[in-house]
């Protein structure tokens, strides 16, 4: 369902996330003013000379940039937000960032929503899986939802949204780093296809007890998984790959077997 061409949308970052939101948004019909120093707005969109310029007469602000310029990007837009309009943060932050965000957009009497993208955006696009808290929360949803995305509102602060989308990336983006060094130094010691069968058919198996067993066994194990890591960890050495993981691994189960003595 499209919305009135007077909503006006500004967007903060026109990269490979910022881009095709703010592309979609337009395709919609919604009004955009896009801003980034690095690339050039596309046609359906207003390019905007600055923050403050794409947060002039904006319903929503999308800040898409990166968590290292998020403070500094609220800053020089936010004084040209209309009363009752929202700046949005979609970078990956820490919830602490997020707070601190609130607190600035609460200064200016703006609202704030904290909006963790959930998956990739290549594919989806607007319709990623997007999590969103804070003041401005039910408002953000509102408006991007109107435009077709797939935003869910959380009751809680600032800060919620990216504290479950961090979680999530502790579990998920520390078991990819894994399978990529495991992975690497399999090609190394010739047994590449064979570990890359083994972690397929792991996945392929794993059913509601899988979460379980691997936790439990874990903390049961520690301290033979520590000699067991430790051995990992020399191996790869040998092959040439560098074992960040592999160590990291070894030391949890270090502190963890320390823990139950």
């Amino acid at each position: 369902m499209e919305q009135s061409e007077r909503t006006v949308i500004g967007v903060l970052g026109l990269g490979e996330a910022g881009g095709a939101f703010s592309a979609d948004l337009a395709a919609a019909g919604a009004v955009v003013r896009g801003y980034d120093p690095a690339v050039t707005a596309g046609p359906d969109l207003i390019a905007a000379t600055s923050e403050s310029d794409a947060a002039t007469g904006a319903d929503l602000v999308l800040s898409v940039n990166r968590s290292a310029a998020a403070v500094e990007a609220m800053e020089a837009g936010i004084g040209s937000l209309p009363p009752g309009s929202v700046w949005a943060d979609l970078n990956t932050a820490s919830p602490e960032k997020k707070r601190r965000l609130a607190e600035i957009a609460d200064q200016h009497g703006v609202r704030f929503a904290d909006v963790a993208i959930m998956a990739p955006v290549p594919g989806p696009r607007l319709q990623v899986p997007m999590l969103v808290s804070g003041s401005g929360a039910q408002r953000t949803a509102e408006l991007l939802s109107g435009f077709g995305a797939n935003v869910e509102v959380l009751d809680g602060p600032a800060g919620l949204a990216a504290t479950r989308k961090l979680l999530r990336s502790v579990y998920f983006k520390g078991m990819a780093a894994s399978i990529v060094e495991a992975l690497e130094a399999a090609e190394a010691a010739g047994f590449g296809d064979l570990l890359r069968e083994n972690i397929i058919a792991d996945f392929t198996t794993a059913g509601e007890s899988t979460v379980e067993r691997i936790v439990s066994g874990t903390y049961q194990h520690a301290v033979r998984r520590t000699d067991e890591m430790a051995a990992a960890t020399e191996m790869l050495t040998d092959l040439g790959v560098t074992p960040t993981m592999a160590a990291a691994s070894r030391d949890l189960h270090a502190h963890l077997g320390a823990s139950r003595r």
